[in-house]
């Protein structure tokens, strides 16, 4: 108590800085475990040549140096890793972080890139290089034995795209919403009609529905009218992940236009699947394939039967099935997809299926930051999607060989721990009093309510954080 009355009250005062600042003076961060481990991979595969070496095409000799690409790289993995979904975000957080300087190997003295400078990058390399990239990074889980590749799980997920229903416009006459409406309401006898005529008459109207076939955003021609996940209606894209159900890495991704129907995008995945397996390294080929209902296509299922591909794809809901105006093949793969899709082996994997391909889209589009696209057109959203996945394939990598968990989800995992052991000293101390048998008028009787409230109290806590954080018990 002396020591602590003896002590002055400190008070903030103006400082003025310093003309030369010795280098060991500055100030320096401990890094982050996660970010170190993962720049130690990344150096011992010659991640930084390799991205050299790929992006040197698309750069002239001579002029001012631009950013590395190794930087670049390491910048779209962060905007995974710290769950940040736009350029802007990415590059003030890398400037904030003394342990994100470290991971790109910027100096103090040094400007981290900024968001202009990622938008001339992105714009510069083609789609090609973001994909050699992706299959570098898969080329590490094979290096360490992960990747299996065997049986392969396909499903797809909306992403929002950047851009509004208020701005779309007819394909035909090129007409907004408005003019469209106002143009209607001439055509039922209203001359000149007021904004409010326009609302009243465009209640009443039955059939206000919009299609992709009539309307399209100018702003955003690629992105497409669709429902999304949380039922609202929004012009999105459609990203499509092929996930190895052994390891539960992302073998391929796709993003593509969000009217197009599952069936359709589904070869181009599975035989990117295969490509970039090949690339890897593995010598496991794709046998078996898992998708959910909306896959399920007679022409599919006998395409992939005549690539020797077993499919388990459960079949929708109908009356009845002819098979007199449709070829004999269509028919045996039909039968053949249901006995498997009915048998314990089928059942197992698509419950996999619902579970480690649902998680990826948890990972990337949720806590990744990637549900919300805010670039504009099919290709440079491809791009940072795919540069996403990868991230995802690295998280997944440290985890599962070195135990290294993100670094939100690692926090979230202490937390949860630290709550789970008050609950489990709680239950343990009310055990003992059980046990011991004391009097009604002893202390632990008298404050039994204190220990009540203390239990329930850290109980709901842990069973809120664990929902919280539920895909960091499951995923990486």
């Amino acid at each position: 108590m002396k020591r602590l009355m003896g002590m002055a009250l400190g008070k903030h005062k103006p400082k003025q800085d310093e003309l030369f600042i010795p280098t060991a003076q500055l100030a320096t961060g401990p890094g982050h475990p996660f970010y170190a481990k993962l720049n130690e991979v990344l150096a011992q595969a010659g991640f930084d040549d390799f991205a050299e070496k790929l992006c040197a095409p698309y750069y002239k000799e001579g002029g001012r140096p631009g950013i590395p690409p190794g930087v670049y790289f390491r910048m779209l993995f962060i905007g995974y890793f710290e769950g940040l979904d736009s350029q802007r975000g990415i590059a003030w957080r890398c400037a904030d972080s003394l342990a994100l300087r470290t991971f790109l190997g910027i100096k103090l003295t040094e400007d981290t890139p900024v968001h202009a400078s990622m938008t001339i990058i992105r714009q510069r390399l083609p789609e090609l290089v973001f994909d050699k990239v992706f299959v570098f990074v898969l080329g590490l889980l094979e290096d360490q034995g992960l990747l299996r590749g065997k049986t392969v799980a396909i499903d797809a997920t909306t992403l929002e795209a950047n851009a509004a229903m208020k701005s779309i416009v007819r394909k035909d006459t090129g007409e907004d919403w408005k003019a469209y409406l106002r143009r209607l309401a001439q055509a039922e006898g209203i001359e000149n009609p007021t904004d409010e005529d326009l609302r009243r008459m465009d209640r009443g109207r039955k059939d206000k529905k919009v299609s992709n076939e009539q309307w399209e955003n100018p702003h955003d021609p690629d992105s497409r009218i669709a429902k999304m996940k949380d039922g609202r209606t929004h012009l999105a894209y459609k990203a499509e992940h092929a996930v190895d159900l052994d390891s539960e890495a992302i073998v391929a991704t796709t993003v593509t236009f969000a009217d197009k129907a599952d069936a359709d995008s589904a070869p181009a995945t599975l035989a990117l699947a295969e490509a970039n397996l090949v690339l890897a390294g593995s010598e496991e080929e794709v046998a078996e394939a898992v998708m959910d209902k909306g896959y399920h296509d007679n022409g599919l299922l006998a395409d992939l039967a005549e690539q020797a591909i077993r499919t388990y794809v459960p079949e929708r809901r109908q009356k009845s099935r002819s098979w007199t105006d449709k070829p004999p093949a269509y028919e045996q793969a039909f039968r053949a997809n249901r006995r498997r899709v009915r048998g314990d082996k089928g059942r197992r994997l698509n419950r996999w299926r619902s579970e480690r391909c649902e998680r990826t889209f948890a990972h990337v589009c949720e806590t990744g930051g990637g549900r919300r696209a805010w670039l504009r057109g099919q290709t440079n959203v491809s791009k940072t999607h795919t540069l996403k996945c990868a991230a995802y394939n690295l998280g997944l990598l440290l985890r599962k060989i070195w135990g290294y968990c993100k670094p939100r989800n690692a926090e979230a995992g202490a937390a949860a721990c630290f709550y789970a052991f008050g609950l489990l000293l709680v239950v343990i101390f009310v055990e003992a009093y059980r046990a011991t048998n004391l009097p009604m008028g002893s202390w632990c009787q008298k404050y039994a309510w204190l220990l009540a409230a203390a239990m329930a109290t850290t109980g709901i806590e842990f069973i809120r954080r664990f929902r919280k954080i539920r895909r960091f018990l499951t995923g990486c």
